[in-house]
């Protein structure tokens, strides 16, 4: 495919409406996160389920094994969210950096105020999650800025909007 071709292939699928799913860049682009993702996550993406909730005081990362059974899934999510919960606290983000291949938006300002922000980890029934709290407003901003990246990024379906308590 020669050079000009390539381009406007690229920015048709750019300009597709939310990345639809049958345009070859947007395939190639979920099926590399998601290998990046099974490999620094420990845990096959095709056994879990991903969702990310934005709070008035912050948010969640949620993930959970599909089959009750699968100790193995479970175990894996609950070691990586101990870990991820430990490396946010820090203002490590390389993780995240690597699934996705670039910084998230609102990780500078989560870093700028980690101190203003508390990270949790809590068992599920069926795997883990990351709660993630602040009072301050710059610090939920990048948050929420984050949590919605994942959700666009990971396509989880998850709403977009601050959801009450």
């Amino acid at each position: 495919m020669n050079k000009s071709l390539c381009v406007a292939f690229l920015l048709f699928c750019s300009f597709t409406v939310a990345e639809d799913a049958t345009c070859p860049h947007h395939s190639d682009h979920q099926a590399q996160m998601d290998q990046r993702g099974d490999r620094v996550m420990g845990f096959d993406h095709t056994k879990t389920i991903h969702h990310f909730v934005l709070k008035p005081d912050g948010g969640f990362i949620v993930a959970d094994a599909k089959d009750a059974k699968d100790r193995e899934s479970i175990e894996k999510i609950r070691k990586h969210f101990v870990e991820i919960a430990e490396l946010f606290s820090r203002g490590e983000f390389s993780k995240t950096e690597e699934i996705h291949d670039r910084i998230p938006p609102g990780v500078t300002e989560m870093i700028q105020h980690r101190d203003k922000i508390a990270y949790s980890f809590h068992e599920t029934e069926k795997g883990g999650e990351v709660r993630i709290k602040t009072a301050s407003e710059e610090a939920r901003k990048g948050i929420h800025a984050f949590l919605r990246f994942q959700i666009e990024d990971h396509h989880t379906g998850d709403p977009v909007e601050v959801l009450s308590d």
